[in-house]
């Protein structure tokens, strides 16, 4: 307990200034990739207003009116919430607009970064906190205090950070769309349907996974981190709260610095080593091994297949990390109906009567397995035996 109140208390308050400091250099090092996205954006907004009715079928995306008559609305209903959040409507009209600015010209970044560097190196986490620390400023100077203001905050910068993720998805699918020549509008209208049902249908396993760990201190606990969020939480309750660690945060942001000095390759994944639990990162230590000893094999056996041997582990990774979201909300379900766990259904008992610690061993001969098979199955790659 006293190692976990050091790491809670002490070392991820310098991980979330490390974390700040390279979110910064991250978007620092893309700004010539972000002007180019504005000027980008902008000049195609300017091109389909100016060709109207003309433009190709391949090229027609939701008439502008419309598109203007739906962000009315929506930024309406949001400035409503943000009402219900520090109860002043100045406060409300101002994080909206600031939600309505920063989300327009923050998306239309963060979907052309994805377009040009991938899904993956889109720096969502560096676009939020832009957003999150100038709500934050705006809400400390018209005096909106309090879990009041970071409300407010932490609703402009979940607004920003949804946007921005969606316009990533959303040019990809759209490039895959004009490379098969679809209908832009119609894909938006299809876009915009999916949007709001997954929103409704989301709600359902995030509340179960909260409550079912409501022991561990529910998403962004010992069980369920959530980095990302923890950070903005920290940053909206230090800044407009006053609750912020000043000294280790500037720690950590000095650590930051060195790393980039020093030319480490990414600051943010250390920053994020930092602030995950122990337990979390050996396991992506032990993934780290993994991947080492197949690319050793790999190299010794067969290295003119070594992409295609990649594509495979990723591949299987990727099935992996699915199935384990999908059994966890389930086991989550399953804890919210009654059933705490499976041996206990199965059994009887909390443990296995026979020899308690079976069940620890057990998990060891499965987590050996899943070694076995990330290794063996992408090095099964015809000609890489």
């Amino acid at each position: 307990m006293v190692a976990y109140s050091v790491w809670y208390n002490i070392v991820r308050p310098i991980a979330v200034g490390t974390m700040l400091v390279g979110a910064c250099h991250t978007l620092f090092s893309m700004r010539g990739s972000i002007v180019e996205s504005i000027a980008g954006a902008l000049g195609a907004s300017a091109k389909a207003a100016h060709e109207g009715r003309h433009i190709a079928r391949t090229d027609r995306d939701i008439p502008f009116q419309w598109l203007a008559l739906g962000t009315a609305v929506l930024v309406v209903a949001v400035t409503i919430i943000y009402y219900v959040f520090t109860g002043s409507w100045l406060a409300a009209i101002i994080a909206a607009a600031i939600m309505t600015v920063a989300g327009f010209l923050l998306s239309a970044v963060g979907g052309y970064l994805v377009g040009l560097v991938g899904s993956s190196n889109q720096p969502l986490s560096g676009l939020t906190l832009s957003a999150l620390v100038l709500a934050a400023l705006v809400m400390l100077a018209i005096g909106a205090k309090g879990m009041s203001g970071v409300a407010a905050v932490l609703g402009v910068a979940s607004v920003v950070a949804c946007a921005c993720s969606v316009s990533g998805s959303l040019i990809q699918d759209l490039k895959a769309g004009h490379l098969l020549g679809g209908t832009p509008w119609k894909m938006q209208v299809v876009e915009i349907v999916s949007v709001i049902v997954l929103s409704l249908f989301l709600m359902f396993p995030i509340v179960a996974l909260h409550e079912a760990n409501l022991a561990t201190g529910g998403i962004g606990g010992r069980a369920l981190p959530a980095p990302q969020a923890g950070l903005m939480a920290q940053l909206a309750k230090g800044i407009v709260g006053g609750q912020m660690a000043w000294g280790l945060i500037g720690i950590g942001a000095a650590f930051g610095i060195a790393l980039i000095m020093c030319g480490a390759r990414s600051p943010m994944l250390v920053a994020v080593g930092m602030y995950l639990p122990f337990d979390t990162v050996s396991a992506i230590f032990v993934g780290g091994i993994l991947k080492w000893v197949a690319d050793q094999i790999t190299a010794r056996r067969a290295p003119e297949l070594r992409a295609k041997i990649e594509e495979k582990g990723v591949l299987l990774a990727s099935g992996l990390i699915a199935g384990e979201a999908i059994v966890g909300i389930l086991l989550a379900v399953t804890f919210l109906s009654g059933i705490s766990s499976f041996t206990k259904l199965l059994t009887g008992a909390d443990e296995f009567r026979f020899y308690p610690a079976l069940g620890g061993w057990l998990s060891l001969a499965g987590f050996a397995a899943i070694a076995w098979v990330l290794v063996r199955i992408p090095l099964g790659h015809r000609g890489a035996k």
